[in-house]
């Protein structure tokens, strides 16, 4: 129901309504969606065990996860957690192997479909984690560094310093080694986690198991959020369809002025007709100055930070219509050449030029329109994701 209403909204050109649609759902309405949740890392870091160990099941139990050195997994499969609902983590490829190299990982196993991650390191925090992190920040989403085979960092540094071994001032240089590593990538919400999946009571590991249940909520509506960007792609592509086509109609009552032999009639009919379409365009996607301020006041965000990200023929009307009087102006010096001495193929021209310059500035301002309406669609619901942890 929500999902129709939000897409009625953007339909209607009225962004600050869609996004209202969605702040008025309380968490408890996203629970019902699921959660898919990529746990990933570099080969052999403990993918499989730890998702065995948060589903509470071992190596060679029915439906626990293939772990092993020899394990070439080569799709992502898929285990929904018995315990929290709406859950389903996905045991990823390695990352770094000669099926996955590191520079097309994400692109060969499509990360951006999934909604949220769990990184897994089972050494020092280092630049394919860095990747990791970088790609998953580039898509919006959220994730999880779990530093695993904490029994096993523990054991060595009993061997090598007996004398001074101290597992808690251990446990706590490992996560400050991630969380430096993590922040010199830009990510403000450091969350890390030291585990063992041999021992799932132990360590932080009963942490992260609470961690995730009591985020639950925030995690999904965040990944409902980041998919409404989606769903209103296919209407805005559809609207701005629906506009193109109107375009001939004015190109073509220019290109019959353009035979008129009064010098600057067409070019006037032109520029009129453009300023008209420009903010009709920006009204009817919604990107206009009173609903850029409505959306604003709807995400407490001030309009200058939506603004920001419009392009479109340089954000302005003013600089827009400078540039259509620039090229149409060109035109008319065309025009007017060919008038005076080729009366008749003059005609021709100068309909042709004003017919094409007008059809391709419009399309392009459409374009444009519509490609801003994208970005400040997906500023808005960014500012909402953040409020959403």
């Amino acid at each position: 129901m929500a999902l129709d209403e939000f897409r009625t909204a953007i339909r209607h050109g009225n962004l600050a309504e869609a996004i209202s649609i969605v702040q008025q759902r309380p968490p408890q309405w996203f629970n019902s969606h699921t959660l898919s949740i990529a746990v990933t890392g570099e080969s052999g870091s403990g993918k499989s065990s730890l998702i065995n160990a948060m589903l509470g099941r071992r190596a060679g139990d029915e439906g626990a996860a293939e772990t092993g050195m020899l394990n070439t997994m080569m799709e992502p499969m898929a285990y929904p957690d018995p315990f929290l609902p709406g859950i389903t983590f996905w045991d990823m490829p390695g990352m770094g192997t000669s099926y996955f190299p590191l520079n097309t990982y994400c692109e060969q196993l499509n990360l951006s479909r999934f909604d949220f991650f769990i990184i897994v390191g089972s050494q020092r925090f280092r630049s394919e984690h860095a990747r990791l992190v970088h790609e998953i920040q580039r898509m919006g989403k959220r994730f999880y560094f779990v530093r695993s085979k904490a029994d096993m960092d523990l054991d060595a540094s009993r061997r090598q310093r007996p004398s001074s071994y101290n597992e808690e001032r251990i446990l706590e240089q490992i996560r400050e080694d991630c969380r430096g590593g993590i922040a010199a990538e830009g990510v403000g919400h450091r969350k890390v986690f030291v585990v063992s999946s041999w021992e799932p009571n132990r360590y932080d590991f009963p942490l992260l198991r609470q961690t995730l249940q009591t985020e639950l909520l925030h995690l999904k509506r965040h990944a409902f959020l980041l998919s409404l960007t989606a769903v209103a792609s296919p209407i805005i592509n559809e609207k701005k369809a629906t506009l193109k086509g109107e375009i001939w109609k004015t190109a073509l009552f220019s290109c019959l002025l353009a035979v008129i032999p009064i010098p600057g009639l067409a070019f006037l009919y032109t520029f009129f007709s453009f300023r008209k379409h420009l903010f009709q365009y920006y009204s009817s996607f919604g990107v206009d100055d009173r609903a850029l301020s409505a959306l604003a006041r709807q995400v407490g965000n001030p309009v200058w930070e939506l603004t920001a990200v419009m392009t479109s023929l340089g954000t302005t009307p003013m600089t827009a219509l400078k540039l259509l009087a620039d090229s149409v102006g060109a035109a008319v010096m065309v025009v007017e050449y060919s008038w005076k001495r080729l009366p008749v193929f003059g005609a021709m021209v100068s309909g042709g030029v004003v017919l094409v310059t007008t059809y391709f500035m419009l399309r392009k301002c459409l374009a444009s329109v519509a490609d801003d309406t994208q970005r400040v669609l997906s500023k808005a619901l960014e500012a909402e994701r953040e409020k959403a942890i």
